[in-house]
């Protein structure tokens, strides 16, 4: 049985390098089992060219975050253009609990704390079941935060990230949860400000009614690879942004786990400790 990867596809270079990178890490941990990359949009090889290209049954991994549009339209068009007389598609990877591990981990290692606003970031689709896919993700996310989690699409859908962004903010935070106003004021601009009973010049100073008003927000990637998505989230007004998903150990595990429900492989085939 061949294990076949289907991913998106991207423009950008950097997100064909992450699929490759899971599926080495696939590959590691099913040494006996090969492993092809397939994409159902924008780059190549197809889906169906590499399942065309396959002897034997194979497993489709549909390596997507919510099962909209390609999931449920592309990829069996394409697994019944390429002939292949045997194909399992097995679910897409969200909204697991181990993405949601994965995503977490992104979060906190972008600098997020507990009582900064979350807002889960999701590329967006026009199909209401990939949207709902999005919020139940944000409802088991906000089990790991502790705390409520916005969810905002770069596209196609409401609320935007922005709007999102801005709704997290807004909520109130309770001290000593991450942030506090004297961490967010200049020291010294401060005590001039309070000395001298005016309002300081420095555009940067705000008071502290200012700083209640607005706490830091961080948003929560949910995107698999790097791309244009990414890259437009630096722009939509949240104070930390967290790195895509990637080859992350969980969600790794993940396509593993899908391979051997789909029954592509015996557990004794994989290296113990990898």
């Amino acid at each position: 049985m061949t294990l076949v990867l289907a991913a998106h596809g991207t423009q950008d270079p950097a997100g064909a390098v992450v699929i490759s990178e899971i599926a080495a890490a696939v590959r590691r941990r099913l040494p006996s089992v090969p492993v092809e990359v397939a994409y159902v949009d924008v780059r190549s090889p197809s889906l169906t060219e590499v399942l065309s290209s396959v002897s034997g049954p194979a497993v489709v991994v549909p390596a997507f975050l919510a099962a909209g549009y390609h999931v449920r339209v592309d990829v069996p068009e394409q697994v019944l253009l390429s002939g292949c007389s045997s194909v399992t598609v097995t679910p897409a990877l969200g909204p697991s609990d181990l993405v949601l591990d994965a995503v977490y981990s992104r979060l906190v290692a972008c600098g997020w704390v507990r009582g900064q606003g979350v807002v889960l970031a999701a590329a967006g689709s026009s199909d209401a079941r990939a949207v709902a896919d999005v919020h139940r993700a944000a409802r088991r996310l906000s089990v790991l935060t502790r705390s409520s989690v916005e969810v905002g699409f770069i596209t196609s859908a409401r609320p935007s990230v922005p709007e999102a962004v801005a709704a997290a903010g807004a909520a109130p935070a309770s001290p000593g949860l991450g942030w506090s106003v004297p961490s967010l004021l200049p020291a010294a601009s401060v005590a001039d400000a309070a000395g001298s009973g005016r309002p300081s010049a420095d555009p940067c100073l705000f008071s502290a009614a200012d700083a209640c008003s607005r706490r830091p927000v961080a948003i929560a990637s949910w995107l698999l690879a790097p791309g244009l998505f990414h890259q437009r989230l630096a722009d939509m007004g949240a104070d930390l942004v967290s790195e895509p998903i990637g080859a992350h150990p969980r969600l790794v595990e993940l396509v593993v786990r899908r391979a051997l429900a789909a029954g592509i492989v015996d557990r004794s085939t994989m290296l113990v400790g990898q």
